[in-house]
């Protein structure tokens, strides 16, 4: 285990110790905002090597420099009315300079944060670790990317953190099939953790950027929203890790707030990536800034409407939606409809339930089109769980290798026992009901012994005592 791997786990093993902290959700909020302001710092440090006349939002009381990393200069009790009477209400109220849009940054990410530590002991011992990390070294940096990827997956086992995390082989995955190019304007309007949208950076700063001048480009044509505080915050932080220095193109905002008629040219992007919400409680007005045709109470097909908006002419889009989407009718029929008619939804993969357990159980799929052009057919991937393992699970997630066979038949799109081609006719005549089951699947009938049939009740006896466990802990 590297230092900084052990400076983590360790902080964790801290902060579990703090009675008043519920739960690994409240935990992961607190080492969030903790976490954002020793990475600012760090980079600010930086800043002010690099740029010129660089100026800070922060005035220098609360800079982590000059609070958390001199443990001397301040005490216990200190430290308790520091955080909770100054610290956080002039975050939270900070004057946002027009001219200096990390002031906007900054009040965003702590406008509804919380301290939820109240031992101030254990706080200054977390402090003390956080301490020893130094964000300006690539080295440390590199390895901290993998291990803020650990604290977002350890999110979906956190009870109502589940909605924003992705698996990280899903995101690496459909950003290496939709290839986001340098210049074109890319876009998650619900991003959470910004996972989707970090692996784009990555992708198109290693295909791509080889000048400040094309770095720049690359840093003002990456958009993203999200609504939620918490995965606000660590999306902002997430981006910073990843290179973007002022993430003004990061909103606090419910992307469906906006009518659609006020969708302008200037909005229309390239790209859309996403794992849009679903099962959302709608909020008053939301329904009025869609067509009457397409109202409806499910976010996810309200996200298809508004995505196919803001999508360019020959704009690509990948989009994660569970099952039901695919069979559903009445209105969700009228969005296939539209969807068929205006973009060509080239690729559907279908992959089995438990990809994003434990927080949803259905099964899920990743649908791929580009506006501009009709769909003349469709083809199916069905994504399998791999032989040597019966689910997917905490610790057994899936694995990018897993998207091989997809990625090696992306552009033929041939046809097997796992792959499928569905004509537009066929479609039409079941009234856009995408659900077409594989019919080049080979049964197997597996015949078991009485002794194997006990084995196999003992087993999923044992498993489910496992799940029960780990569901009460959690309460």
């Amino acid at each position: 285990m590297s230092d900084i791997s052990s400076i983590i786990s360790s902080i964790q093993k801290i902060m579990r110790k703090d009675e008043w902290v519920d739960g690994d959700a409240q935990r992961i909020g607190q080492l969030s905002w903790m976490l954002f302001l020793k990475i600012f710092d760090d980079k600010e440090k930086q800043y002010e090597i690099t740029k010129d006349n660089y100026k800070s939002p922060m005035p220098d009381e609360f800079k982590w420099r000059n609070w958390a990393a001199n443990p001397e200069w301040i005490t216990w009790d200190e430290l308790r009315t520091f955080v909770d009477e100054k610290l956080f209400n002039h975050l939270k109220n900070i004057k946002v300079d027009p001219n200096n849009p990390m002031s906007y940054i900054v009040r965003n990410v702590f406008e509804d944060a919380h301290n939820y530590m109240k031992s101030w002991v254990i706080m200054r011992q977390v402090i003390n670790k956080l301490a020893e990390i130094d964000f300006n070294k690539k080295t440390e940096l590199h390895i901290f990317n993998d291990i803020y990827e650990k604290v977002l997956n350890d999110l979906q086992w956190a009870g109502n953190a589940w909605e924003f995390y992705t698996p990280r082989a899903v995101t690496h995955f459909m950003v290496d099939m939709i290839s986001p190019k340098l210049g074109e304007k890319v876009l998650d309007p619900a991003c959470g953790t910004a996972g989707f949208l970090t692996w784009s950076i990555e992708y198109i700063r290693d295909k791509y950027v080889n000048t400040p001048e094309e770095e720049e480009i690359l840093q003002n044509n990456i958009f993203w929203f999200e609504l939620k505080q918490l995965p606000h915050l660590l999306a902002t932080t997430n981006l910073i890790l990843h290179g973007i220095e002022v993430p003004v193109n990061l909103k606090r905002f419910n992307s469906l707030s906006r009518s659609l008629k006020d969708i302008s040219a200037d909005d229309m992007v390239d790209v859309i990536m996403t794992n849009p919400p679903f099962g959302w409680t709608i909020q008053p007005g939301i329904l009025h800034n869609f067509p009457a045709q397409f109202q409806t109470q499910e976010t996810a097909s309200l996200f298809m409407v508004m995505i196919m908006n803001l999508l360019k002419n020959n704009g690509r889009a990948w989009v994660v939606l569970p099952d039901w989407f695919l069979f559903s009718e009445w209105v969700d029929a009228r969005i296939k409809e539209k969807l068929l008619t205006d973009c060509n939804l080239h690729t559907i993969v279908r992959l089995p339930t438990n990809v994003f357990a434990p927080y949803a159980t259905v099964a899920t799929n990743l649908l791929f089109f580009t506006k501009g052009e009709p769909t003349k057919e469709i083809w199916y991937y069905e994504h399998k769980v791999p032989e040597w393992q019966k689910t997917y699970n905490k610790t057994n997630p899936i694995k990018l290798s897993e998207f091989e066979w997809e990625k090696a038949r992306w552009n033929n799109k041939e046809e097997s026992d796992v792959s499928w081609k569905i004509d537009i006719e066929d479609i039409r005549a079941r009234n856009f009901n995408l659900d077409f089951k594989n019919p080049n699947r080979k049964e197997v009938i597996q015949e078991f012994s009485t002794q194997q049939l006990i084995q196999k009740i003992e087993w999923n006896f044992t498993e489910a005592q496992s799940i029960l466990t780990q569901i009460k802990k959690s309460l």
